[in-house]
This record gives structure tokens, C-alpha cells and sequence, in this order.
């Protein structure tokens, strides 16, 4: 189906915000941050300013954390 308004489409940011972050590590000093990152095992780079970087993509794809592609159905057939 084609869009048939001129509103410009909303994309998410590709990385967490400071907020964002703050958040997932429950910390707010970067050197913090980054050993709570590796202690969640979450994939994540720390530009030449000290500052880091999360990509939506990998919280997406880490297991108990982003959204799930599976849908879970309810198992009709069971006789429980």
C-alpha cells in the first residue's frame, strides 16, 4: 500500500541515547558503563572521546532484552 500523505517518516536513532544507557547499565560514569556492558555481555564501542556506543540492532538481536521476531502461540492440542 502506498503512503498517500507528504508526512516525513519517524526513524529511531541507530544508537541508544546517554539516556538510554544510563538506563541498560544502571550507571552513569562511561568507565562504569562500559564494565557493566561486559559483564551483560552486549556488544558495544567507545569512540575516541571516551563516549560509547550501542547500537539498537544489537539489543534487538541479545537474548532476554530486545524484541523477539518468534511469536510464542499457545499450544491448543496440549490435553493439559
Amino acid at each position: 500500500m502506498a503512503r498517500t500523505d507528504c508526512s516525513p517518516i519517524r526513524l529511531m536513532p541507530l544508537c541508544l541515547t546517554a539516556e538510554e544507557l544510563a538506563q541498560l547499565t544502571g550507571r552513569r560514569r562511561p568507565s562504569a558503563q562500559l564494565k557493566a556492558l561486559r559483564f551483560m555481555a552486549i556488544d558495544h564501542k567507545q569512540r575516541p572521546d571516551g563516549s560509547i556506543v550501542v547500537l539498537r540492532t544489537v539489543l534487538d538481536a541479545a537474548p532476554g532484552i530486545g524484541h523477539s521476531s518468534k511469536r510464542t502461540e499457545p499450544n491448543w492440542g496440549s490435553g493439559t
